[in-house]
């Protein structure tokens, strides 16, 4: 699907997604960032003040001629050996004084006049966040560097430990962002869901008007709705009308010059007798299509069976006339889109033609497909080739001047089918002559809707 089909919902959820995928992750670093350097920042106090007690216990002892610290820094873990905490002190030539912790080991200080943090590797490969400083110590000529360094593995622990509770804690947010959001755009958009509900009702010949009861913005849109239904259904009404009178206008002439014709000599009642019939032919085909037109997408659904009843009871008598049996078998469920008078008028034309070239035997019959209804016509007559169907969907074409106007039949079913979104195919019947078959969809509407 692209992003031009997207729905409402679908546009939304993606743009706060978006929204969140790029807003919660800087959120979280800037807090991290800010979290550590806190941390950092608390663990540096602490350095600092072990540095002042150092630096305040040390002295020259000026009998052993030695450095010594006078005091004790109140922390086991400076004499217990590589611990992580370390202490030392320096005049860059050969008096040195360290912690019992470090043992044999010495930390790589450097000289800072002032006091200075730095990250180091300490002993056994252990990272360490030292403090360092230069201070005067007399009788010494040269600064003693005094350095404390502490293993930052419980900083970095800690900081970890905030790090994973914040990605999950965004995590859950960023969770109860998107269902919250989910249903916000549900609540919001179920006055668009019932509109969508309504337009399927009106589809389906089910309701007549759009429901107006919405919010202030879609009450406005359906009521224009509304009043293009409306319009059209007047308009509607005035074409069935029109071309119904069209048809009567025309009937009577039609008849009065055919009478007139029977009184002039052949071959001039012949030629006059083929034209008249092609007005009459041209008026039915276009009645029909014009008539189809009008209700195409706005059909109720209606019982197949029921609907053609008064058809089939008709042209069954004509059957009995002729010595024709006629055989159908429409299931009562069976249910179209369709206005009553069009279906009739397709049914009754494909059985008309049936008749007129049946032996023994026509044959009605109807289900349900995946994509809508089928309805089929066969008959047991000589049936057509290829040629001659393809010639016989064709409007007004003529395949045997004994039986005139079965093209025609045959050409206003295809103009009905058509315009209801439909198919109509000829083929060979097992009867051994002609198969019509023809294919609704389930809603015309729909079928002819790209989206």
């Amino acid at each position: 699907m692209t992003a031009r089909r997207l729905s409402l919902a679908s546009r939304l959820m993606l743009a706060t997604l978006t929204v969140l995928l790029v807003s919660l992750p800087l959120a979280g670093i800037a807090l991290s960032r800010h979290v550590e350097a806190t941390a950092t920042a608390s663990f540096d106090e602490r350095l600092e003040s072990l540095l002042r007690v150092v630096v305040a216990g040390l002295a020259w002892d000026e009998v052993a001629g030695e450095l010594v610290l006078q005091r004790d820094l109140g922390e086991p873990r400076f004499t217990r050996v590589f611990s992580g905490w370390y202490w030392q002190a320096s005049d860059g030539g050969g008096h040195t004084l360290a912690s019992r912790s470090l043992w044999d080991q010495r930390l790589a200080t450097a000289a800072h006049p002032e006091i200075a943090f730095r990250d180091l590797t300490g002993p056994r490969g252990t990272p360490l966040r030292a403090i360092e400083r230069d201070i005067r110590l007399a009788p010494l000529a040269e600064p003693l560097h005094v350095a404390v360094a502490i293993s930052r593995e419980p900083l970095d622990s800690e900081i970890a430990r905030f790090d994973r509770l914040l990605a999950l804690s965004l995590a859950g947010l960023g969770a109860l962002l998107l269902a919250a959001l989910a249903l916000q755009i549900r609540w919001g958009l179920a006055p668009l869901r019932r509109l969508r509900a309504d337009l399927r009702r009106v589809e389906d010949g089910e309701a007549e008007r759009l429901d107006t009861r919405l919010p202030e913005e879609l009450a406005r849109l359906a009521a224009a709705m509304n009043g293009v239904l409306e319009r059209d259904r007047r308009l509607m009404a005035h074409a069935r009308h029109a071309a119904g009178n069209m048809a009567h206008a025309l009937k009577t002439p039609v008849s009065v010059l055919t009478t007139l014709a029977d009184g002039i000599e052949e071959p001039r009642r012949g030629r006059l007798r083929d034209e008249l019939a092609r007005i009459d032919a041209a008026v039915r085909h276009h009645l029909a299509r014009a008539t189809a037109a009008g209700d195409a997408g706005l059909a109720p659904r209606v019982a197949v069976a029921e609907v053609l009843a008064p058809i089939v009871e008709g042209l069954g008598r004509l059957a009995e006339r002729r010595g024709i049996e006629l055989r159908v078998a429409l299931p009562a469920t069976l249910r179209v889109r369709l206005d009553p008078q069009d279906l009739q008028e397709l049914v009754g034309n494909l059985l008309d033609n049936a008749l007129r070239w049946a032996s023994c035997e026509v044959r009605l019959d109807g289900g349900e497909a995946d994509d809508g209804v089928w309805l089929a016509v066969e008959d047991d007559g000589p049936g057509m080739d290829e040629a001659q169907r393809q010639a016989a969907l064709g409007r007004g074409s003529r395949l045997d001047e004994r039986r005139s106007q079965s093209g025609l039949g045959l050409a206003i079913v295809g103009e009905l089918v058509a315009l209801h979104g439909g198919e109509l195919t000829l083929a060979r019947s097992t009867l051994g002559g002609l198969a019509a078959r023809v294919r609704l969809p389930t809603s015309p509407l729909r079928e002819r809707d790209p989206g």
